[in-house]
């Protein structure tokens, strides 16, 4: 028993260091990857660098890893004989050069070629003050804002901020659309990418006030909800115009409510006047249908009969109807 228990000990022990030497084998060949090769910059590239064989360089990159717009080599980068090609943004050294951070063969590395599908690009006129002291960049978020003035129905002059835009990309500041340029410097101009529409609303408001910009936070293009800002929300309103608004609030709803007991009261006169003109009609039509004419029964005896005037043929009757009166020719009954 004790040697064949020895026996399947060491039958046991070689079974087992086959099947684990079989299973780092296939874990091997799992983690193997076909290899190729991706264009990278040799050196650092800014907006508008012509890209050369001395630029660039390829490395070695796992073929399931290769980003979307990768070169695989230099020569199908710089494609010969079609033109140089030219960098639109700044690429790092040893970052892969893809596609859509250079121009097309023959292409220059001009403003269009960085704008997005169905954008548009729109300048706006800053200063020291409105372009945030120079510290705006081309690739910098920022927000649009509008002041302008305007004139209330009592002739006063009212002045209000609002965010006209969100998020707004900036493309280039005065002529620079270089990314990679670090230094402020204070601009005149600031040009910024939008949809159609947007760029109508800035060329508006252009000339309806004073545009400015917010710089955002880089990872910031989220809009939110914004409210229009007025100088009453800036220092509040002192005692004495509150009380001066609260008075004249309750002189307008003192001067409401007599206005409306006022056209209580008409309104119940000429519903009056109105009814005494209906019951005087009811009246006159009562007067004006014939009469039976009284029985006359025959007496055989002398009388003295007093002979009467006859009374004229129509009599004149006046009716109110609502504030006027009217006046009517009618028959006389006998």
């Amino acid at each position: 028993m004790i040697v064949l228990a020895g026996v399947f000990g060491v039958i046991a022990v070689v079974l087992a260091n086959l099947w684990l030497a079989g299973q780092r084998g296939a874990l091997a060949a799992k983690g193997e990857a076909p290899s190729n090769t991706i264009v990278v910059a040799a050196v650092p590239l800014k907006f508008g660098d012509v890209l050369s064989s001395d630029k660039l360089r390829e490395i070695a990159w796992p073929d399931n890893a290769v980003p979307a717009g990768a070169f695989r080599t230099t020569g199908e980068l710089l494609d010969g004989d079609k033109g140089g090609r030219q960098a639109l943004q700044a690429i790092g050294a040893n970052e892969p050069v893809l596609a859509p951070k250079i121009t097309g063969p023959g292409q220059r590395a001009t403003l269009s070629a960085v704008l997005g599908e169905g954008m548009r690009a729109v300048s706006i006129r800053v200063n020291d003050v409105l372009g945030v002291a120079g510290f705006v960049f081309p690739g910098d978020r920022v927000d649009v804002l509008l002041t302008r003035k305007v004139n209330n129905n009592d002739g006063s002059e009212q002045s209000f901020v609002d965010v006209l835009l969100q998020g707004v990309k900036v493309l280039a500041v005065d002529q620079v659309a270089d990314e990679s340029s670090e230094d402020p410097t204070v601009v005149k101009a600031v040009t910024v990418e939008v949809d159609t529409k947007d760029a109508q609303k800035l060329t508006l408001a252009a000339g309806a006030g004073q545009l400015s910009l917010a710089l955002r936070q880089v990872a910031s293009a989220q809009g939110e909800q914004t409210e229009r800002v007025t100088l009453a929300d800036l220092i509040g309103e002192s005692p004495d115009e509150a009380a001066k608004r609260k008075a004249e609030a309750e002189r307008l709803a003192a001067l409401e409510a007599e206005r409306r007991r006022a056209e209580e009261q008409f309104t119940g006169i000429r519903k009056d006047i109105q009814n005494l003109g209906d019951e005087f009609d009811d009246k006159l039509k009562a007067l004006q249908q014939p009469q039976a004419e009284p029985e006359v029964k025959e007496v055989v005896k002398e009388v003295v009969k007093y002979v009467e005037p006859e009374p004229p043929a129509m009599a004149s009757v006046g009716v109110f109807r609502g504030m006027e009166r009217q006046v009517y020719e009618v028959p006389r009954t006998k």
